[in-house]
């Protein structure tokens, strides 16, 4: 009996090992790709990954030091404090303290995950929360200076962490086939 690629790469068929366990390399073919998916998965992670460290620490990058987080800054309210546009209320509303612990929270998981490969499909959906609420806090429909009405970089790492996780791209260079092994095909993979 042959192996389709059905068989494989779909949820509930399992892997060519057998275990259930589906891996990158039954998904991702080329060993060219599964490496271009890697190094674009740690790239991505350290897009969120750095912020969460110089907005903690106030590194002096986008965040002086005296506006870090452990300096008493204010991460995420200063952003919704300055919001713009249609939503710019709504931001403004809920710039709380507890509004900077989950903003910091949602950079370091998702940086960290996406580092080490491991829990990739969570972080693609607080990935997604994260980069959609910060495109509607700038939303840049009618905003000056905007070189494209609809779609910004938010998009593109949204789904740039989408395809990591649907490729499993943690299992090259990553924790994500260990971590498979143990949590399986779920949402913690």
């Amino acid at each position: 009996m042959s192996t389709t690629h059905r068989d494989i790469a779909e949820p509930g068929y399992g892997s060519a090992d057998g275990s259930g366990v589906i891996y990158q390399e039954d998904v991702v073919r080329s060993v060219w790709a599964r490496r271009l998916l890697a190094a674009f998965r740690l790239v991505l992670g350290f897009t969120f990954l750095w912020p969460f460290l110089d907005k903690l620490f106030g590194l002096g990058y986008a965040t002086p030091s005296a506006r870090a987080w452990i300096n008493g800054g204010t991460p995420a309210q200063g952003f919704m404090k300055n919001a713009e546009g249609p939503f710019a209320e709504l931001f403004k509303s809920m710039a709380a303290p507890w509004a900077d612990w989950l903003f910091m929270a949602g950079l370091l998981g998702i940086g960290v995950a996406l580092l080490a490969g491991a829990g990739l499909k969570l972080a693609a959906i607080a990935g997604a929360v994260l980069l959609f609420m910060m495109y509607l806090a700038e939303f840049p429909l009618g905003q000056e200076g905007m070189t494209n009405p609809l779609i910004d970089s938010h998009w593109i790492e949204a789904l740039g962490i989408a395809v990591c996780a649907a490729t499993y791209a943690g299992d090259t260079w990553g924790l994500g086939r260990w971590w498979g092994r143990i949590v399986g095909n779920g949402i913690l993979r």
